[in-house]
């Protein structure tokens, strides 16, 4: 490039102005190469994102090619943080948690149900070593271990009672991703299954037994019996069979509630005659061993399912027939004034002791396990009582004082009470 001006000026003026030409021009292009080059080792050393130089000639193509690879380079990091970002969300979101660890067990990324889980800090555990923070010897000896292929079951130190389940899956060079999910409740529901078939079975089996003993008998002895023993025999199989098919009965009342089926189609219920019916029943129970009344105030129609509302109040009834001994007195009242509804049964039977009135709801509790056998209890009432006043969202308050009786109150809210002109 600049060769051949000096050649032009060695042949008219001669080779020494055109070495000196030619050495001139070699200085400047190189001062003017040079320059550039500076001016891209300092565009190196500036933020990402600081604009090219511009220049002429060769170097500025050169220039326009960095920019547009820089601009491509650009592109591809804002998509590939954007990526990392949404997935971070993600992560953050996951229901269980979620730990990223280096090949020397060193915490690289941790969210915040993990956070939770392990009692880590995110901003102060980064980089630590997860041993030296999480020292529950079965969590160590898992990971150390190096046999991932069933999950660990533990018992978190940073929330006292609840159980983890945590699963390493290995993945890139040596590095591992840590998972934990809370199953407390799946094992709270699981020892509940298993009580309630324990339960189950023992409640079934006991009347089950007496039956087939009375069945065992009148056929070995019919001959030897009298009509009145046979009857007698006869007279005890079918209460306990009674007792089987309440039993089995309430369960599936209670199962239908507990597993959420769709509710009974809501109608209009008259509470001054369903009550009445209740009791009925209830005084049929008594056989006249107490003194029943009902009493009506306010207005008594409400919108709910009229199948389940007998269920919960009959329960009710019957369980102060069945704990009232004889000659006690049992009063029944539906109150509305103008606000929510309540139907109370008020006893002056045997009571409750404080300690035992928080888990009467419970499937299958008994105060009295033995006086509850004796009475023809299924141990379910109040748990169907429970559900039913949820599903119709009402609650269930219990007073009670032991030797003096009880008070069983459960409240309609007031959006279920259809005023009495609105019946009109």
């Amino acid at each position: 490039m600049v060769f051949f001006p000096a050649l032009g000026l060695s042949l008219i003026f001669g080779l020494t102005w055109g070495l000196a030409f030619f050495s001139a021009a070699s200085v400047l292009a190189g001062a003017y190469h040079l320059r550039n080059l500076m001016r891209l080792v300092k565009w190196s050393r500036e933020p990402l994102g600081t604009p090219l130089p511009r220049a002429m000639g060769v170097w500025d193509y050169a220039f326009a090619d960095l920019s547009r690879r820089a601009r491509v380079g650009y592109d591809q990091r804002d998509r590939l943080s954007a990526t990392l970002e949404r997935f971070r969300e993600a992560s953050q979101a996951m229901p269980d948690g979620v730990l990223y660890l280096s090949e020397s067990n060193a915490i690289n990324w941790i969210n915040r149900r993990a956070e939770e889980h392990f009692g880590l800090d995110h901003g102060r555990d980064l980089g630590a070593p997860v041993t030296n923070l999480v020292r529950q010897p079965d969590f160590v000896h898992y990971l150390e271990a190096g046999d991932y292929a069933e999950p660990l079951l533990m018992r978190s130190t940073r929330n006292a009672g609840h159980s983890l389940v945590v699963q390493v899956v290995p993945y890139a060079e040596d590095e591992k991703m840590v998972l934990s999910r809370d199953v407390t409740q799946l094992e709270r529901l699981e020892t509940v299954r298993r009580d309630f078939v324990a339960n189950v079975s023992h409640e079934l089996r006991t009347p089950l037994t007496v039956v087939i003993g009375f069945l065992e008998i009148l056929e070995d002895d019919v001959d030897e019996l009298t009509r009145e023993e046979r009857l007698k025999y006869l007279k005890m199989a079918s209460e306990q069979a009674t007792r089987m098919h309440r039993l089995i009965q309430d369960l599936l009342a209670l199962s239908a509630l507990e597993t959420e089926a769709p509710a009974a189609v809501e109608e209009r219920v008259d509470l001054s005659l369903l009550l009445e019916e209740i009791r009925g029943e209830a005084v049929a129970l008594s056989a006249g061993r107490h003194r029943i009344s009902l009493e009506c105030h306010g207005p008594s129609t409400v919108l709910g399912s009229a199948k389940e509302l007998h269920s919960a109040f009959a329960n009710l009834a019957t369980n102060a027939v069945r704990y009232t001994p004889d000659g006690g007195h049992i009063e029944m009242r539906w109150q509305c004034d103008g606000g929510d509804g309540v139907f109370s049964v008020r006893d002056d039977g045997i009571g409750i002791d404080a300690a035992d009135i928080p888990r009467l709801t419970e499937r299958f509790y008994r105060v009295d396990r033995g006086r509850s056998r004796e009475s023809g209890g299924t141990g379910l009432g109040l748990a169907i009582v429970k559900h039913v006043l949820t599903r119709h969202q009402g609650e269930l308050h219990i007073t009670s004082v032991t030797g003096q009786g009880s008070t069983f109150s459960a409240t309609i809210p007031r959006r279920r009470i259809i005023a009495l002109s609105a019946v009109a």
